[in-house]
């Protein structure tokens, strides 16, 4: 019997659907961070580096996280605009609808969280000497003191390694290392934080689009504060400048000017979150959720954005509560 169809030719079978993409070009980074983590801890082990120990471990751990998270997929978003590093930046302060939206296909993300780790890490470095390592150690050890379950033994030890370590020149690399490493590490768990949570509203966003909007929405106020506080540092008296908390910054831009630390800690710490900075990165937050995720409402976006800040004032005020010595 002949073929009724000779022309009839099998379709072909079906392609396979392409890798998933993930940012693999941070394992070379981790790879390093590790290697230079052992050096540091030798080095702090062997009483060469005051400090390496520290350091060394939380250089480590951040090169962990970054060959961990180099197997986390990116998403598979159309792209809608494509912007460079600079523009995104840039555009961060004045366009920043259009910044999220290029980030929702392509999540950058290590510019910005080097920016402020740099200004972190140059800050207290400035401050540390205009304030001097002596006071600085000093007043936060007196404060320790302060504290009912810490032995007296202990706080004269931390006195002593301390005024050791911060008069130490090695002390100022530490710092920077440690600021940066900061900064990433900070932004990924916060970031992890707001993936969760906008899962728990309806939302969807992939783990770095997560990162990417945490990043650059915390940019703006982080070097408007600290641009605007290394000012204050050089107009104001150094007996001005209180020795801890002047560390993360001296803007008072806040409803903190209302209270004392000393009097009122709690009613301090509640009133210095509500401030202009404060309330520009919430709204940044939520409009970096909604413009940055894949399918984020807006309803979804203010709600985790407004929650995730309540809880993280409520931390604060129980650490406050628990050591108002520190803030006084």
């Amino acid at each position: 019997m002949s073929d009724a169809n000779p022309a009839f030719e099998p379709p072909p079978p079906p392609l396979p659907p392409p890798a998933a993409r993930r940012m693999t070009s941070i394992r070379i980074p981790g790879i390093i961070l590790i290697v230079l983590a052992l050096v540091c801890v030798g080095l702090g082990v062997a009483k060469v580096l005051p400090g390496g120990v520290g350091t060394g471990l939380l250089m480590g751990l951040t090169g962990i996280v970054f060959i961990a998270l180099s197997f986390v997929v990116l998403p598979d978003v159309p792209p809608d605009q494509h912007l460079s590093t600079g523009e995104k930046l840039a555009g961060i302060f004045y366009e920043p609808t259009r910044v999220f939206r290029s980030l929702r296909s392509n999540p950058t993300r290590g510019a910005p969280i080097l920016i402020i780790g740099i200004l972190n890490a140059a800050y207290l470095t400035a401050f540390t000497h205009r304030l001097t390592p002596e006071r600085i150690v000093n007043y936060t050890v007196d404060k320790m003191a302060d504290t009912p379950f810490i032995p007296p033994e202990a706080v004269e030890r931390a006195r002593t390694q301390g005024l050791e370590d911060a008069k130490a020149p090695a002390q100022r690399v530490n710092n920077i290392l440690k600021a940066i490493c900061g900064a990433f590490l900070g932004v990924f768990f916060i970031a992890a934080l707001y993936l969760v949570a906008l899962i728990a509203f309806g939302g969807r966003i992939n783990y770095w689009q997560s990162v990417a909007v945490v990043a650059f929405a915390t940019l703006p106020a982080a070097l408007i504060s600290k641009a605007v506080s290394f000012l204050l540092l050089y107009l104001k008296s150094p007996d001005d400048i209180h020795p801890i908390m002047g560390q993360e910054t001296l803007l008072q831009d806040n409803l903190g000017i209302l209270f004392s630390p000393k009097d009122h800690p709690v009613l301090f710490v509640m009133a210095a979150s509500i401030g202009i900075l404060s309330f520009y990165k919430l709204w940044l937050m939520a409009k970096g959720l909604k413009e940055g995720g894949t399918k984020v409402s807006s309803t979804a976006a203010w709600g985790v954005a407004i929650t995730l800040w309540v809880i993280g004032l409520l931390l604060v005020v129980s650490i406050t509560a628990l050591f108002p010595s520190f803030i006084s």
